[in-house]
């Protein structure tokens, strides 16, 4: 991005850029640390003192300098730090990969470098490129603004009011403004709200009296709606010295989600969350605009509704209606078009819904508008089903945006279906003829050459191509008892279900199959539905080949991450037989070291290895390596990292909706912190390490159908059967005995094989017997109590609670940095931390310095020192600190 040229100050800094290429004049530069040579020590202390503290001002790792002949004057044109010294540069532009710096330097060397050897002044060619670079910020703003902004006139009117009220630095950017009341007790002071990249600011002039109040949002440890005696709904900002309520907006609902996506989005890269990449529109905070805010909390929903990968971008949203077969009737709901997937919600919730990726789409087609059917089109899918949507509005520009993606998808990955390979993959009920056509199961492949095929057959490694459970039902292992034709039964249910309402990703989801899942799902269709489920299928399909190259890169490497692996390989599930031998212990190590050589940001993480074995149970080994994909990249996300961020969220909703649903026993255990810990396994592993084996794989089935909402409502019900106990508990020991002898004791009456010795009991054997609970039964209690949650509603307690999880880290780190700082200074530890807390309030302005090179680092940093030094005489305390909290590249 080019950036308005400002002088600021350079020392020292060649010592942490390594020179790419070079021409007359201009240098190209990387940061020690990142790319390659970041190895060294050297790279490495400079990468790690970039990762440490402060990822707010994280430098951006390549810049391009301007060398005028003759002079010691360098211009960094594309760059991402403030550095202090003497000598003196023109920040320009920035760039945060090789890809875009490269575009800033072919176009430098396109457009100006043969231009610049006609002037004979050094100071003629700063003056040109920076002036060039201007005229190039205006444009794009210009263009900007026009797009984006509704009323660009009214914008620019509050922006100039916004700038003269608050003095902020030009990088501050405003996002939006709206008109107010914000209480100071019970008087509400009328005046404009205004949120920028960094901070909600209010301001008032009422009867001769200013008020003016500036938040950082990173400050904000709780942003909620409440209520108050004078209101019904006010929005509350919570610090951590002070409350603040807003109200009276003309539209509530849009202030409080765009505030909780800035505050979201601000403490996300103040912690340089591993997801925040996938975000590209918001990596540049001077170009974050209300629009895009507004998209990404869409997109946001939109995934985690159809749980679908976090790369997905969703360009439409139309209301319509869709024929639905079952039920002989059009049903109302909306259509969602993203990039690789057509989906549709009815609006009454739980009635329908169908996802259709692109790659099963054959065709889409307009059909005759008529009376009875408005506006129609009919998208047809390999499985020789249609499916028919009416009421579209605009229904020509719909099918011609549709057609170039559904283009685009087969042009990027032409399928065919390798049909000879189905009747090992799947059983028969999924060969059954229907209304949906005779569609088989069969796995999707890429085009290719005879010869690359032969050559992968040739490279690939032996790999496991069956369930690991399948062994033990040829071995004769399963139980011969009643329980057998259960299975039967179940089975026929399935094939009734699949004639009706389709059997591929493409079939229509409604409450039937919910209660199908429920039940449980039988063992021989366990791993395809799982896979269907979480659509892992289409990753499956789009990647052929690409697990068993990572297994040939990944294996006989020995590092970290493979020395835990092994440690963890014989304590994934060693009650069953399948890992108590090399068969299973080799593919687990295979598909746990092929991860993380897939996704090195997580790598590997305890209860990681307890997951990848029960897939392994029931889905083939690349199946498996898809489903574990599916499960920590989008089903449980930022899950398996080394902060474990979603895991604190979700802990934190579930004490929200023990409040919600289960007051009496809240109110009962004051600290419910304390239920959130012991549950945190219920959620990192599915119920896998505390539930006996044969009753948790159907928590597994209701989590690959329902997501994260039958992980709590299954918590919820826990703690509703244990209820009474719980609340006669003297403490948090006692009550975790009751629950993990509760859970220990959960058995599955409809299990065909045997039951395994449980290895989770921890109780003394003199303590009274605990009854047996049916896991069935415990799921539909889960459903009928706790099932009303919907997906935008978790999400919205999720978007709440992770701004305080957020910012807890964030006080942890101030909590190590002054623990770093307070034993080299004679300064008290309150009036360090003080020293701490008015820099991190400047530090918004700063880092945005730091990201854009603008020229008031050391202007604000000077101001500070000569400000604190009447208080503090030691002068390298100021030092000290203002560059852990600002400059940890130089601390």
């Amino acid at each position: 991005m080019w950036l308005k040229p400002e002088e600021v100050l350079l020392k020292n800094a060649l010592k942490l850029w390594v020179t790419q290429k070079s021409s007359c004049y201009f240098i190209l530069q990387r940061r020690r640390g990142h790319g390659e040579g970041g190895g060294r020590l050297t790279g490495r202390l400079v990468g790690a003192l970039d990762a440490v503290l402060d990822s707010n001002a994280r430098v951006a790792p390549f810049r391009i300098l301007l060398q005028v002949p003759g002079s010691q004057v360098y211009s960094p044109i594309a760059c991402g730090e403030l550095l202090s010294g003497s000598d003196v540069y023109w920040a320009v532009a920035t760039g945060a990969t090789l890809e875009e710096i490269n575009q800033h330097w072919d176009w430098l060397e396109q457009n100006l470098l043969h231009t610049l050897s006609v002037f004979d002044n050094k100071d003629d060619i700063a003056s040109f490129v920076k002036g060039k670079v201007k005229a190039l910020i205006a444009e794009e703003t210009s263009s900007r603004l026009a797009e984006q902004e509704e009323e660009p006139e009214k914008f620019r009117e509050a922006l100039v009011k916004f700038e003269a009220r608050f003095n902020f630095p030009e990088a501050e950017k405003l996002v939006t403004y709206y008109s107010c009341c914000c209480w100071k007790g019970r008087v509400p002071r009328q005046g404009w709200l205004y949120l920028s990249i960094n901070h909600l600011c209010f301001y008032s002039f009422f009867l001769g009296k200013e008020l003016k109040l500036v938040v950082p949002w990173v400050d904000i440890q709780k942003l909620e709606r409440t209520s108050n005696v004078f209101l019904t709904d006010t929005i509350r900002i919570t610090t951590q010295n002070k409350e603040r309520d807003f109200s009276m907006f003309l539209n509530l609902d849009e202030v409080f989600k765009i505030m909780e996506q800035l505050a979201d989005v601000t403490l996300r890269r103040l912690l340089d969350n591993e997801g925040f990449d996938l975000d590209p529109g918001l990596q540049e905070p001077s170009q974050i605009t209300k629009r895009d805010l507004e998209a990404r909390a869409q997109n946001e929903f939109f995934r985690a509704f159809f749980r679908l990968p976090r790369r997905e971008k969703l360009h439409a949203v139309l209301d319509c209606s869709l024929w639905t077969p079952f039920s002989r009737c059009h049903t109302a709901g909306r259509m969602f078009a993203s990039d690789s997937y057509i989906c549709f919600a009815s609006k009454e919730a739980g009635c329908c819904k169908v996802i259709l990726p692109f790659r099963e789409v054959v065709s889409i087609e307009k059909m005759e508008d008529t009376s009875l059917l408005p506006n129609p089109i009919i998208v047809s899918v390999r499985s020789k089903m249609a499916f028919q949507f009416i009421e579209l509005t605009d229904r020509d520009s719909l099918v011609e945006s549709l057609l170039a993606r559904l283009k685009q998808v087969h042009a990027d990955h032409p399928v065919h279906y390798d049909t000879t390979r189905d009747e090992d993959l799947t059983s028969s009920v999924f060969h059954s003829t229907s209304m949906c056509g005779d569609h088989r199961f069969g796995r999707i492949e890429m085009v290719s050459s005879q010869n690359s095929e032969e050559r992968e057959k040739e490279m690939s490694p032996q790999l496991h191509a069956e369930a690991l459970v399948a062994g033990f039902r040829r071995s004769g292992s399963q139980s011969p008892d009643s329980r057998l034709p259960r299975e039967q039964i179940k089975m026929r249910l399935w094939n009734d279900h699949f004639v009706e309402y389709g059997r591929t990703v493409c079939m229509f989801r409604t409450e039937k199959i919910r209660k199908l899942v429920a039940m449980g799902i039988p063992e021989s269709l366990r791993g395809k539905l799982w896979l269907l489920f979480s659509d892992a299928v289409t990753d499956l399909a789009s990647h052929p080949g690409y697990y068993g190259n990572l297994v040939e890169e990944s294996m006989g490497k020995c590092c970290l991450v493979t020395e835990e692996i092994e440690r963890d390989l014989h304590r994934s599930l060693p009650e069953h037989p399948a890992f108590q031998n090399e068969t299973g212990i080799a593919a687990l190590r295979r598909v746990l070291t092929a991860y993380a050589h897939r996704n090195p940001r997580i790598g590997y993480c305890q209860s990681m290895n307890i997951l990848t074995s029960l897939l392994l149970l029931y889905a083939e080994e690349e199946e498996a390596f898809w489903l574990l994909v599916a499960v920590c990249e989008r089903m449980l996300p930022d899950y398996f990292n080394h902060r474990v961020i979603g895991a604190q969220v979700d802990q934190s909703v579930f004490e929200e909706l023990i409040k919600e649903q289960l007051p009496e026993l809240a109110e009962h255990m004051h600290d419910l912190s304390a239920l959130a810990s012991i549950s945190l396994s219920w959620f990192l592993t599915l119920f896998l390490s505390i539930m006996p084996l044969e009753s948790a794989v159907n928590v597994v089935d209701c989590f690959f159908y329902d997501g994260i909402k039958a992980i709590f409502q299954l918590g919820l019900a826990v703690l509703e059967a244990n209820a009474e106990d719980l609340c006669s508990s003297k403490d948090d020991s006692q009550a975790l005995m009751v629950l993990s002898r509760f859970l220990d004791h959960i058995k599955n009456e409809d299990s065909p094989g045997p039951p395994l010795g449980s290895h989770h009991a921890f109780f003394s054997d003199d303590q009274e017997p605990c009854p047996m609970t049916d896991i069935a039964d415990l799921i539909r209690d889960s459903y009928e109590k706790f099932g009303d949650q919907s997906v935008a509603q978790i999400e919205h307690m999720r978007c709440k609670h992770r701004i305080r999880v957020l910012q807890g880290h964030e006080d942890t780190t101030k909590q190590n940095v002054l623990r770093v700082v307070i034993p080299e200074v004679s300064v008290l530890p309150e009036d360090l931390e003080e020293l701490y807390d008015l820099f991190k309030l400047c530090r918004p302005f700063i880092c945005v310095g730091l990201t854009m090179n603008i020229n008031f680092n050391y202007k604000y940093k000077t101001n500070f020192k000569m400000h604190f030094q009447k208080k503090f005489q030691d002068s390298s305390v100021i030092i000290m600190v203002s560059n852990s909290v600002i400059q940890p590249e130089f601390y």
